[in-house]
């Protein structure tokens, strides 16, 4: 299923499931959550109320009329891994940036969130940068689990764009204050839910830029699967139902190239994810 929050001409959002071209609005066809993190908080017994929906309601709204919206509220936790891909990694060595003996994280400010098709604000940044990667929503807690066990503790996933200022980027070693700027964290365009993903390590992602495809790569090609990632941050801090994941991207950011190329005004940024779908975002 494809969970998705929207509004229709400026309403409160709104809980549906996407079915075809459209949208079935949960509220119409008498299933009430107050919010996404409550479906996901309230685990198998929400998940077979929302497959019933999706199987007996019609859409009663076109999804072209929609506003599409981050398909989950303000989660407690945005969580991202970098240099995870091979030759990420080496446009990282060129860069200067120390290689680390273990997985390298840091946090996006969930305040950075926005949707799918948001326009993305640069801020102070004189290098804004795009990343795309496949994201995931945790949807059990998560302490001490083994990598064999990690995936039966994700709900779904979605698209990211690690957008990244990256003069502020280095301005700490931690990376959050370029990876947190308000707007630069556009997800979506919906979670699909694990269910509908037979193998979360074999999905093609692409980053396009005004059309030019910018990167390529397979999720196979992660140097740390999903699996050791949720094992790993598992292993010092409780990972939370609606918690974010984002878990890599792969070669041919905008800094990595020669000569560099860094986003401005007007640019479209499309992210694509093999099954899961595409968010397209302008920079303002």
């Amino acid at each position: 299923m494809k969970i998705v929050r929207f509004s229709v001409a400026g309403s409160r959002p709104r809980i549906g499931l996407v079915k075809g071209d459209g949208v079935v609005d949960l509220a119409f066809a008498g299933v009430h959550f107050d919010s996404v993190r409550q479906i996901i908080e309230s685990g198998e017994a929400a998940l077979e109320r929302l497959k019933n929906v999706h199987e007996t309601a019609a859409p009663g709204l076109a999804l072209a009329a929609v506003t599409l919206l981050a398909p989950i509220e303000r989660p407690g936790k945005y969580l991202a891994i970098g240099m995870n891909y091979q030759k990420h990694l080496e446009e990282a060595d060129r860069l200067g940036v120390a290689r680390r003996a273990y997985q390298t994280w840091f946090n996006k400010q969930t305040s950075c969130l926005a949707g799918p098709f948001d326009k993305i604000e640069p801020g102070v940044t004189e290098k804004l940068d795009y990343e795309v990667e496949l994201g995931l929503v945790i949807g059990r807690s998560a302490k001490g689990v083994s990598e064999a066990d990690a995936l039966d503790h994700v709900f779904g996933y979605f698209v990211a764009n690690d957008v990244s200022a990256r003069d502020w980027q280095m301005h700490t070693p931690t990376f959050t204050m370029g990876k947190s700027f308000d707007t630069h964290g556009p997800i979506g365009p919906w979670i699909v839910t694990a269910d509908e993903i037979t193998d979360p390590q074999s999905l093609d992602l692409r980053c396009l830029v005004n059309g030019e495809v910018r990167q390529s790569n397979n999720t196979k090609n992660m140097l740390h699967p999903i699996r050791a990632q949720i094992s790993y941050l598992s292993t010092a801090f409780t990972l939370e139902p609606g918690d974010l994941i984002a878990t890599g991207t792969p070669e041919g950011v905008g800094v990595g190239m020669d000569p560099q190329s860094f986003l401005k005004s007007g640019d479209v940024v499309r992210c694509e994810v093999e099954g899961i779908g595409a968010i397209e975002n302008e920079v303002a």
